[in-house]
């Protein structure tokens, strides 16, 4: 129960707005729900210019099965799952403490399955990705099937992120997508996705989000399986 009076007066408009939506909404609308007054508790933590790029591949791609690693705020989320297929199955996996973990409250877990349209099938997952139990369970949860996009926003160090990329990016179908957060370099910081990123994407078929490499945060990195 939320204590903040209020904190659940906008949860509960939130939630409110959130039933009447229809299912035909586009990417462009979504995103101005997400940052809006009303929106502020799922608005994603990125630059609205980034994102913008990256829901509209999500748009195009229409993902069947879709794995998030890394939810925090849940406006990725959000998007996911309404930019999906409209009988998609997708799963969030999010470390509930550690470092780079407590991404999101328990509270918002109900507001967080109301992201799903009517036909899909969403699974939250407040887990450790690394450990091999999650990735069985991510495994039984898709079937076996290949996912069509997988965004990896977790563990933040160069050893946490090469890990996650090591272990889900195999899953990832012939012509699916693999989105990293966080490809900025982050000064002063333990978060060395940028370092990965300069590795991974060698040789590949890819794509940069940034609006500026000295901006310090943020940036989006795609590769096209």
């Amino acid at each position: 129960m939320l204590k903040n009076v209020r904190l659940r007066l906008a949860f509960n408009r939130l939630q409110r707005e959130m039933e009447n939506f229809r299912d035909d909404l586009t990417a462009e609308d979504l995103l101005n729900f997400a940052y809006s007054e009303i929106g502020s508790l799922i608005t994603p933590w990125q630059f609205r210019e980034e994102i913008d790029k990256l829901a509209a591949e999500i748009e195009q791609l229409k993902p069947e099965r879709a794995l998030e690693i890394g939810t925090a705020n849940g406006g990725t989320l959000f998007l996911l799952c309404r930019l999906s297929h409209l009988k998609a199955r997708i799963m969030s996996i999010d470390l509930p403490e550690g470092d780079f973990g407590g991404g999101y409250p328990e509270w918002k877990t109900g507001l967080y399955r109301k992201f799903a349209l009517e036909d899909q099938n969403l699974e939250l997952l407040r887990a450790d990705s690394h450990d091999p139990d999650t990735f069985a369970e991510v495994e039984r949860y898709f079937g076996g099937k290949p996912l069509d996009y997988l965004f990896i926003d977790g563990d933040h160090t160069y050893e946490g992120v090469k890990r996650d990329y090591e272990l889900y990016a195999p899953l990832v179908r012939k012509g699916g997508i693999i989105a990293f957060h966080d490809i900025v370099e982050h000064k002063e910081s333990r978060c060395k996705v940028d370092e990965f990123w300069r590795e991974v994407k060698e040789g590949k078929n890819c794509k940069e989000f940034v609006n500026d490499f000295d901006q310090g945060r943020y940036g989006i990195g795609l590769i096209y399986n």
